[in-house]
Parts: structure tokens; sequence; C-alpha cells
């Protein structure tokens, strides 16, 4: 008869050790202390579960996300890479600073939209300062004044008058969305075309230089990096962490 070998034998025992003491419960005694709070207390079953993200057309979305990955890993941040290497740190910053000015359009008139009248106020008075004092808005004095940024998009401003999210979206390129703020970007991108600063310029050449600059100075200031979180749920993540993020911009 052969000989079971030493490291199978173990194995055995460690397994009996562990599913006898997974098979062992807990057991209630007329000493146990009831719990403070039940589920019931702190669920309500009528709540939406804060980790449950409407998203459809997840299988989609996914595609896309990947797409995004390969689109930003050997064309986007290459052309960033490069940026970073031509221009010395100082002249990136009057970049994003003359960028951000041109965008207190965008700023000024979802505030308008949404009777913020105190944001619009902020936000005209940022756009003199800056575009003054800050030379043409390559810096910008009126944040160390005290007047900060008064972010709102067309997105916020739809979810303001009560619009609801509408199915998950992953824009390619773009990002993570959904159906209202999609529709928001379209506002923006309209209004800022038709009527707002790109619209002055006395050619094409001018707006798309800007476009194109603007464009890579965004991706240039944003540090996330695809697949490079360490979670095997990153795709769930960024959508709860985006959904959770654009709540919080609509309710302030």
């Amino acid at each position: 008869m052969k000989s079971i070998p030493v490291g199978f034998s173990v194995f055995i025992l460690l397994a009996g050790l562990l599913l006898g003491g997974c098979s062992t419960l807990p057991r209630t005694t007329p000493d146990t202390r009831p719990a403070q709070r039940t589920y019931e207390d702190l669920v309500d079953e009528k709540q939406e579960h804060p980790l449950e993200i409407y998203d459809p057309l997840e299988g989609f979305n996914r595609g896309t996300y990947r797409f995004n990955y390969y689109f930003d890993k050997y064309l986007f941040l290459p052309v960033v890479s490069l940026y970073d290497f031509v221009l010395p740190n100082y002249v990136e910053d009057r970049i994003s600073d003359f960028v951000d000015n041109v965008f207190e359009f965008n700023n000024l008139f979802n505030n308008i939209l949404q009777f913020k009248w105190k944001g619009a106020g902020i936000t005209l008075s940022r756009f003199v300062i800056n575009s003054t004092v800050g030379i043409g808005g390559l810096w910008d004095p009126a944040t160390s004044w005290g007047m900060h940024r008064q972010t709102e998009d067309f997105g916020q401003t739809l979810g303001h008058y009560g619009a609801g999210n509408g199915p998950y979206l992953v824009l390619p390129i773009l990002g993570p969305s959904n159906l209202r703020d999609t529709f928001g970007i379209a506002g923006d991108a309209a209004s800022f075309a038709g009527i707002g600063p790109v619209s002055w310029a006395e050619s094409n050449t001018a707006s798309r230089t800007f476009t194109g600059v603007s464009t890579v100075d965004r991706r240039h200031r944003q540090p996330f990096r695809y697949y490079q979180t360490g979670s095997p749920f990153e795709y769930e993540m960024v959508r709860l962490f985006y959904t959770k993020k654009r709540e919080l911009e609509i309710a302030r």
C-alpha cells in the first residue's frame, strides 16, 4: 500500500480545521447584548443603493473605456509629454491661466441661466480683472484677491432645473458622462462657438489653435491615468465617483 504524501496529509488537516471552524456559529445566550441598530433602522428599502448606478449600456461603455485607454496611451499622452518637455512650467502655467480666463464665458453664461447672480457677478469681475491686471488672462490675480472661480456648466444648469442623470455613458475621448451631461457638453460647445470668445476670432486658424492648445492643457492638468488605480474594479469606481461628484456640483 502506498503511503500518503506528507504535503497532502497537511492539506487535509488544515482543510478540516478550517471547515470545522467555519461550521461553528456564534450562539445566542441570555447574556448576549442585542444590536444597537438593525438593518431596517439604517437602510430605507425605497432608497436606491448608493453603489447602484443606472448603466444599461455597460457593454458599450466598457468598450469605449478600453478605446479611451488606447487613445490616451498611444496618442494623447505622448502629445502631452511633448508639451511638457518643450515648455517650461512657468509658460504652462500662463497657458492654463489664459485658457481658464477664456472659459469664464461658460461659467458666466450658466450662472446667469441658473439665476445665480452672485456667482455671475464674481465671474464677470474675475474676467475683467484677469483680462486687464492679469494681462489678457495670462495671470490670475482675482483668485489671490479672494474671488474664486464659480464653475458652472450646462449639464449643471439642466440638473439645477430638475433634469435627471439618465443612463451613464462613457464618451469617446471625453470619458465619463451621462445622458444629461452629454447634452450639457453639446450646449456649452454650441454657445461657446456661437457667441463665446472663440466666435470673436478673426480667423478659423486662431479658434482651432485655441481648441487644440486648451485640449492638451486640460489633459496635462488631469492626473488620472487609465488602469493605474490599482483596483480591479476601476470602471465601477470611476462610474461611482463621477456620478457622486456631479450630484454634489449640482446640489451646491
